[in-house]
């Protein structure tokens, strides 16, 4: 019964990282508000490598509709506007001489149908995962030996797991769509 609790245990952990990926995946698509978040896929040309925009400037939102970046070495403006250009976030970045400064332009009807899309499908991908890790649990068990009985009690134990996760990962799609549709 031993290996059995840590196979479901394993299994569990595997559909939280499943969730966490999901929810920082979101993070990455904009629901109308300016955040900080929104570049941090960003990849800046510091001195010939490509690092982080968090680690070349900091990052704020001051009010909903821009994001400023200060650079830590004034020299890295025109490399961070390079930067935000080459990740093809559809914002165009301005300077002042001291910052880079992005409006970030409200959403259309139509942008937003496309974004809820796109959070449905990185929803996909976690109820995949997690199905996945259903899959590989279940294949582990039955390599043990165990009666059909033990073996029939923790196939239903994962697969009450399944569906407590995939109702996780409908539950975050949800109030993101809801976030997204919002005006």
């Amino acid at each position: 019964m031993e290996d059995v609790n840590f196979i479901i245990e394993s299994t569990e952990e595997s559909m939280q990282m499943a969730i966490k990926h999901l929810e920082k995946q979101l993070l990455n698509i904009r629901a109308g508000k300016a955040s900080p978040t929104m570049l941090s896929s960003v990849m800046v040309d510091y001195y010939g490598s490509q690092t982080p925009l968090n680690q070349v400037g900091n990052v704020h939102a001051p009010d909903a509709r821009t994001i400023t970046v200060t650079p830590f070495e004034k020299s890295m403006i025109q490399e961070i506007e390079k930067g935000i250009q080459i990740a093809n976030l559809g914002f165009n970045p301005s300077n002042n001489g001291d910052m880079v400064i992005i409006s970030v332009p409200p959403l259309t009807e139509e942008r937003r149908k496309e974004l809820a899309k796109q959070a449905k499908a990185v929803g996909e991908e976690a109820k995949i995962g997690v199905r996945n890790d259903r899959k590989a649990a279940n294949n582990d068990l039955k390599k043990l030996d165990i009666s059909e009985d033990e073996l029939r009690s923790a196939e239903n134990e994962i697969q009450e797991l399944t569906d407590k996760y995939i109702k996780k990962i409908d539950n975050i799609l949800e109030n993101k769509e809801k976030e997204i549709m919002t005006v």
